[in-house]
């Protein structure tokens, strides 16, 4: 089937993005679902840092490439092999495919699932498909196995979780990444006790959400580390009980003062290495650092493996919110049924699939949590 989709061509280009227009909305083949895929008809789709590094190039990736990993949609056809979704069932997309039988999945620790990451660096479905084609028959890449930017998308049922039909897509489309690897890291990686004291630094989209999720986790207190100023605005409203600009020379004491010494959980989702630090060194002796962020592969940070030792402290990455996508994505979505996550309050714009190269420009400046393309 034609359909029309969001492909990258080239990554690196200048900003703005709205004038070197990175993203160009084509016309592509979509070929029908192999064994153990289906085809989903997307309705909503988010705009990600993580969409934005393979612009960048921050995250190399296959090219030609279909971008869009946070995504909800409806099931239209199911291929071979494909027993338990019907069609006209609502879901959400994981961005890691989940194989069953690595060992990361028979240990309960799917988010590292090896065969799901081996097919999503080789920008294939987790069986090895590439479902994507330009008019010429050339080979389009998937994004981390959803290429959701697009008006239906083919995945291996692997990737995909059922809601519930009562969720709007556009709310259900930010549990796909937001919400599952920002709750998730304080939750799942982190694992936030009662009281505890919180830093988290960087605050897009996943940023916010761990925001929320620290909130709704029963932290003691939270502070919030940002350079933007509107952002630690938005912060104070959404709940926090400090804020840091970061770009303060003074900014470490500030939180360190607020704490008694540093907090017991720090959280990065900013992606640059002085943040990373920064979070680091506010952690108190005993705590817990926890990073989502993802820098270039080559930027390194020191640290000192005698403070490590010496004050027990842990430091930690988080993928995918260390989630198992079917147990998690319908408990986050519960809580914010209940009031309790309010993540419709992380969206600031909603865009036409035309209008992706400003959305990015927008979100490279900084001036939006999370925008939602609707279908």
């Amino acid at each position: 089937m034609r359909i029309k989709a969001a492909v990258l061509h080239e990554m690196g280009l200048k900003r703005p993005y709205f004038d070197s227009k990175p993203i160009h909305i084509e016309e592509v083949q979509l070929q029908p679902p192999g064994p153990g895929e289906i085809l989903v008809k997307i309705h909503a789709a988010g705009l990600c840092h993580s969409d934005l590094s393979v612009i960048d190039g921050n995250r190399p990736r296959q090219m030609p490439m279909v971008l869009g990993h946070e995504a909800s949609g409806e099931v239209m056809e199911l291929g071979i092999g494909v027993k338990d979704l019907a069609i006209g069932d609502h879901v959400v997309f994981s961005f890691v495919p989940i194989c069953g039988h690595c060992m990361p999945c028979m240990t309960a620790r799917p988010a590292l699932c090896e065969n799901g990451v081996a097919a999503n660096n080789k920008g294939e479905l987790l069986d090895g498909g590439l479902r994507l084609r330009d008019n010429q028959q050339n080979i389009i890449h998937h994004h981390m196995g959803v290429s959701g930017f697009a008006e239906y998308t083919v995945v291996s049922r692997q990737s995909v979780v059922k809601i519930e039909r009562e969720l709007p897509f556009d709310i259900a489309a930010l549990f796909g990444c937001a919400v599952m690897t920002g709750v998730g890291a304080i939750i799942n990686t982190a694992q936030l006790k009662l009281g505890q004291t919180v830093l988290i630094t960087g605050m897009g989209g996943v940023g916010f959400a761990a925001l929320l999720g620290a909130l709704a986790g029963g932290a003691g207190k939270i502070i919030v580390a940002d350079v933007n100023k509107e952002k630690l605005t938005q912060a104070l409203e959404l709940g926090a009980d400090h804020v840091v600009d970061s770009k303060d020379e003074n900014a470490l004491e500030q939180v360190k003062d607020l704490t008694n010494g540093g907090v017991d959980v720090g959280l990065e989702f900013a992606g640059v290495i002085q943040a990373l630090e920064f979070t680091y060194n506010a952690t108190a002796r005993g705590g817990r650092t926890v990073t989502a962020g993802l820098p270039h592969p080559s930027k390194m940070m020191e640290f000192s493996p005698m403070k490590l030792v010496a004050e027990e402290r842990i430091l930690q990455g988080s993928y995918l919110g260390s989630c198992v996508p079917a147990r998690d994505i319908p408990a986050y979505i519960a809580l914010y049924q209940t009031g309790r996550l309010p993540v419709d309050k992380l969206m600031t714009h909603k865009l036409k699939l035309e209008e992706i190269n400003e959305g990015f420009e927008r979100l490279a400046k900084g001036e939006a949590i999370r925008q939602i393309i609707t279908f």
